[in-house]
């Protein structure tokens, strides 16, 4: 008997007599799944642990896939939430209205169980599934739907009223829809389709709701601050009307509505100012709903009006949280290159100059590789702001240094986005890009640091740089994407690397260093998983940080049920990959909670869900990227990077062990730029490059620096010299090609033991003489 078959037995007859042990149902079909899940709901509290068992184990999967079900499941999952309703004195009606939208076949007659589910809710006043019920309403018929609707008139704010009315008249299936976007995931609810919103966003009426519920938002806040609707913090707005201003704003976003940007300068400092001098906001609950929004469907419009409201905001802890929610955010819009790419001038000339005058002053903001505000008189640069400008034009000196921050931001949002195509192996127009990047007064800094690559034939692409070289003649319809080294042979590789050098040029991100990870032999014999970044110990919580910053998503790690493990996850190449890391709780140090890391695995999509595969199978530019991400995560945040770790045990053992290991592709691609700049140095006598450490040769004695954790060693016998770094920034005289804090630090600790015998620090010099 087939796998499905013995589970469908267990599930139906408990006495059957079969066991199944701990089934692989990565074995069972989806169509096979949908069979399963109505007979999984129906199974009760009191069933054997054996029929238990079974029922979560499928009900577990049904969260992790999408089940397909036949018009036969779908009645038997209606007719199996009617039958448990008596034990558990409810229902999870999502369940019934998503297996309506991965039905395999013609909707089956409803009518019955869905006139039962109906008049239970209606009953017991339970309208916590506001959209289910009405799309399981207008199943039963007209009565139902209307006697629903009625009841959900009475409470929730207008906005709220105005969605359900939308929503009512919906065709069956817009309305799974709605329900499918906004339902509160449970124990075993699928993912979402990975096509809701965008199918949302095609609905003419609700589109047009979207526009109307967000102008509704706007116009009372409006009306909060002209006095005409009493102040209430954090009363604005309903928590129905919330809700339903995030499905608005996520529909607009993704549609990217021309009349939205103006709309949200408006309403985000109607919300999070009160017209008192309260610290306290409108409403709290919509602006972090109309983040969580952007997270998801981010504009570059979106990312400035929050950075700008933000600096406003009088309430403590908002800031912090906006902080913290806005990593993902970024994260989002650089890998949605269709619109992070668009940006607004500014104001700046085609140079790259914006000038002021004030008073017989100048002042004059110029973009390059970071944006500067410069003041002068008569073609004179001074040193500061001028003291009459900051007395009798402080308005404008607030507005330049505003201004400044802004660009900068909007620098870095593009540099992002256009790293975040990488992977996506974007290409544009030649003629669009040569007008609107490249010719851009802001943009232009960043697209002429880096190297493109242009089809010059079909399949004939030249790489450029912009900065230091004349772009070729193209018709405007030409490919235009970013080099990445993954394409190209080593010699062609190693001459970038020589001209940015040579150059001085700073890339925006590290593109001609940039590391390659290809598939070694250990992965191949493994096939589905890679150990190569496998049994590290890390700092867990900045590694979560990072997760966030890099925009992978990760269940928090805790002393809490299903808290001991977890597998950090990111999407790429436009959806149509996954990448998982695999950690777990290791330890406690103090305050700081150990992780040790594990397997890295890949899914490429298959229809709604995700399938497992071979990483040989995995594209050589995704899988480069992914394992990216992963070094860099555990290069950052490993203990072996820790030099005042002292404590004992295995992670001692671990810390010894890797913090002199040999060099990973990051730590390579460091070894390289130093390859190139060691010799500019005026410490260049004293230093040379052994295998995986920089050799310094002080007054007093030899060191050698690990180029991985930046950990050193003394001469004669390798004795540990602790030096804890100084975190402040340099004085950006030295010339790097990208930004790198571990090359930075092992460049300032390769300068203070040049000149060891000047060293005062007595921690140090402590050290030094016990070894010399």
């Amino acid at each position: 008997m087939e796998l499905a078959a013995q589970l469908m037995r267990v599930l139906t007859d408990p006495d059957c007599g079969i066991d199944v042990g701990r089934p692989d149902l990565a074995r069972i079909s989806d169509d096979e799944l949908g069979e399963l899940l109505p007979e999984a709901y129906r199974v009760g509290a009191k069933a054997p642990h054996r029929v238990a068992s079974v029922r979560f184990a499928v009900e577990y999967e049904g969260r992790e896939r999408q089940p397909r079900y036949t018009p036969d499941a779908c009645r038997r999952m209606f007719e199996a939430l009617v039958e448990r309703l008596p034990e558990r004195d409810w229902a999870d009606l999502t369940r019934g209205t998503g297996t309506l939208l991965r039905c395999t076949g013609p909707w089956p007659d409803l009518a019955e169980p869905a006139r039962t589910l109906t008049e239970f809710f209606l009953e017991k006043d339970d309208m916590r599934q506001p959209h289910a019920l009405l799309a399981v309403a207008a199943l039963a018929g007209a009565e139902p739907l209307a006697a629903v609707v009625e009841r959900l008139g009475r409470t929730e704010g207008v906005i709220h009223q105005d969605e359900t009315a939308v929503v009512a008249g919906l065709a069956p299936a817009e309305r799974a829809l709605l329900v499918e976007a906004g339902q509160t995931h449970t124990y075993s609810s699928p993912p979402m389709l990975p096509d809701t919103w965008q199918r949302i966003a095609l609905i003419p009426a609700y589109a047009v709701f979207a526009r109307r519920a967000l102008e509704a938002a706007l116009a009372r806040a409006d009306a909060i601050h002209a006095g005409t609707i009493p102040y209430r913090s954090d009363k604005a707005f309903t928590d129905g009307e919330v809700g339903a201003l995030g499905r608005a704003a996520r529909v607009a976003l993704l549609r990217d509505e021309p009349w939205l940007p103006d709309l949200l300068d408006r309403l985000l400092p109607g919300i999070c100012l009160a017209p008192t001098t309260a610290r306290t906001l409108p409403s709290q609950a919509l602006l972090y709903e109309l983040v969580r929004a952007g997270q998801e469907f981010p504009t570059p419009e979106l990312v400035t009006a929050l950075r700008t409201v933000r600096a406003t905001i009088r309430h403590a802890g908002v800031p912090k949280r906006l902080d913290k929610m806005s990593k993902k955010l970024d994260a989002a819009l650089a890998e949605r290159t269709d619109v992070a790419l668009r940006l607004p001038a500014l104001g700046f000339g085609a140079d790259g100059v914006l000038r002021r005058e004030a008073g017989g002053y100048e002042a004059v903001v110029t973009v390059g590789e970071s944006v500067e505000l410069t003041w002068a008189k008569d073609g004179r640069a001074l040193r500061s702001v001028p003291a009459p400008v900051r007395r009798e034009h402080a308005g404008l000196v607030k507005e330049l240094r505003d201004l400044v921050k802004r660009a900068g931001i909007q620098l870095s949002t593009l540099a992002r986005a256009l790293e975040g195509g990488l992977v996506v192996d974007t290409v544009h127009p030649y003629g669009w890009w040569r007008a609107e990047l490249l010719g851009h007064p802001l943009a232009r800094s960043v697209v002429g640091r880096l190297i493109w690559e242009i089809e010059v034939a079909p399949g004939d692409w030249r790489a450029v740089l912009p900065e230091a070289a004349e772009l070729p003649d193209a018709p405007d319809d030409t490919s235009v994407r970013l080099w990445h080294p993954i394409r190209s042979e080593p010699d062609a590789v190693r001459a970038w690397r020589d001209l940015i050098t040579e150059h001085r040029i700073r890339q925006p991100f590290k593109q001609a260093f940039r590391e390659i990870y290809v598939l070694t032999p250990a992965e191949e014999e493994t096939r589905v998983y890679s150990n190569r970044f496998a049994a590290h110990i890390v700092h867990y919580h900045r590694m979560f940080a990072l997760f966030r910053a890099r925009g992978w998503q990760s269940r928090r790690l805790g002393p809490w049920d299903l808290g001991d493990e977890d597998a950090a996850e990111r999407t790429l190449a436009a959806g149509e990959w996954r990448v998982d890391f695999h950690h777990a709780m290791a330890d406690s140090a103090g305050e700081d909670l150990l992780a040790s890391t594990d397997q890295v695995r890949f899914r490429r999509r298959d229809g709604g869900t995700w399938r497992e595969v071979a990483l040989s199978e995995v594209p050589s530019l995704v899988f480069s990227e992914a394992m990216r991400d992963v070094d860099l995560f555990v290069g950052v945040t490993s203990i072996a990077a820790d030099p005042d770790w002292t404590d004992r045990g295995p992670a001692r053992t671990y810390w010894e062990r890797a913090g002199f290991a040999e060099l990973t592709e990051s730590a390579e691609a460091r070894r390289d730029v130093l390859a190139r700049i060691l010799p500019r140095l005026k410490i260049a006598d004293r230093c040379s490059l052994e295998g995986r450490y920089l050799t310094v040769r002080g007054d007093v004695t030899t060191y050698r620096i690990h180029l991985g954790s930046a950990n050193i060693l003394m001469a004669p016998d390798d004795a540990y010299l602790c030096v804890v770094p100084d975190r402040r920034k340099g004085d950006g005289k030295l010339f790097l090609p990208f930004e790198d804090e571990r090359l930075s630090l092992i460049l300032s600790k390769a300068f203070l033991l040049a000149a060891d015998s000047e060293i005062t620090d007595p921690t140090i010099l402590r050290q030094i003489k016990r070894s010399a």
